[in-house]
């Protein structure tokens, strides 16, 4: 059975517009949130947002162009035989605000499809993949679709791109459930009052191991374990349980083959918001029956990408596993009692060859991977 390997990792956000800027970010301990200028935020309950800097679109286009050919230029070409997976929750939400106060139809790349066979064209790609939208956890699952599809031998390479925008029709939903916080957030702290939202477009490119000599790939990390679970609780509020995340994390980890304590550190969710945060630190405390690895979140940095999200997680797992070390917490100043020895403002030295990396959704989704250092 081959391994699953992470061939290539572009990521641009905030807080950088690359990989390398945003790990050299989220080391210095920087945040890329900020007033929001891209709509007027008066009737909402918080103005702060992740904004892309300069992130502009063309008459009639969407944001979401800008932001692929930043990312594809990184990318650089793929093989026309390359399975795409695309993992956004509202695609170029932007043209919905935009065609509306035009009084022009609406644009047909609202829908799924229509996007899907223009990114497949601008890669030159023989098929147009499809869309994994599962919530907040979509890339994350993506990922997992992903590896699936080459242990089993579908595919030979799978090009996961995950984006989605920082746009005033969602913030609007999240301002309705009073789940923003007008402050910078503060993940995994006593004082969290709500996430900020944010924006990012990723590109993972996964390669089975039998070929990448004959792709010419390196592997940079490998995808070890998945995991994906539905609590079934609520529309938007998660099992307080932490049911649903703890199944993910053991399924990721019986797929790697591993125990708790060969994870040599996790990734949180880390939304900040009250009950997110809380159930995630009880599912984490019974999936390492209360011996935590080093714990970290990077929201307070980039705020909270939507389907973009797990993606850029693991982007950052693999720079994080490759350097023995994860970036500091961003807001975490007051850590909750649960997690107040292992999680720090500060980048923190770690030590083995695994990281777990999980997020959580609203509809009760929550996803998990374990991701293994290359050279390993």
């Amino acid at each position: 059975m081959s391994r699953v390997a992470i061939t290539r990792a572009v990521a641009v956000s905030s807080l950088g517009n690359s990989l390398a800027e945003n790990w050299t970010g989220l080391l210095a301990g920087r945040s890329g949130i900020s007033d929001i200028s891209r709509f007027d935020c008066r009737n909402y309950i918080s103005g702060l947002g992740g904004e892309i800097a300069d992130l502009g679109a063309q008459p009639g286009c969407s944001r979401l162009d800008e932001l692929r050919r930043r990312v594809f230029a990184q990318l650089g070409p793929v093989r026309p035989d390359c399975r795409l997976l695309v993992a956004t929750t509202k695609g170029e939400i932007d043209l919905l605000h935009s065609c509306t106060v035009a009084g022009q139809p609406l644009a047909e790349t609202l829908l799924v499809t229509p996007l899907l066979a223009k990114i497949a064209g601008e890669l030159e790609l023989e098929s147009r993949g499809q869309n994994i939208n599962a919530a907040c956890a979509s890339s994350t699952v993506a990922v997992a679709r992903a590896a699936a599809m080459l242990e089993q031998g579908a595919a030979g390479q799978v090009l996961v791109f995950a984006a989605d925008l920082l746009s005033e029709f969602v913030f609007s939903g999240f301002s309705a459930l009073q789940a923003l916080s007008p402050f910078l957030c503060r993940p995994f702290d006593r004082q969290r009052s709500g996430l900020n939202l944010g924006e990012a477009g990723v590109a993972l490119l996964l390669c089975r191991e039998d070929l990448l000599g004959e792709t010419g790939e390196e592997a940079l990390a490998w995808v070890r374990g998945w995991g994906a679970a539905n609590d079934a609780n609520h529309v938007t509020a998660p099992a307080r349980d932490g049911c649903g995340l703890i199944l993910a994390c053991r399924q990721a980890l019986k797929k790697a083959g591993l125990e708790p304590g060969q994870i040599a550190a996790v990734n949180g969710h880390g939304t900040a918001t009250i009950y997110n945060d809380a159930m995630e630190l009880t599912a984490f405390g019974e999936t390492f029956s209360g011996s935590l690895p080093p714990l970290h979140g990077i929201k307070g940095s980039v705020g909270h990408c939507l389907g973009a999200a797990g993606a850029l997680e693991v982007a950052v797992a693999v720079q994080a596993l490759r350097e023995q070390r994860i970036p500091g917490t961003v807001g975490c100043l007051d850590p909750e009692e649960r997690c107040q020895t292992v999680i720090s403002v500060q980048p923190q030295a770690i030590s083995g060859d695994y990281l777990l990396t999980t997020n959580s959704g609203f509809g009760g989704v929550n996803g998990a991977l374990v991701i293994e250092r290359a050279g390993s």
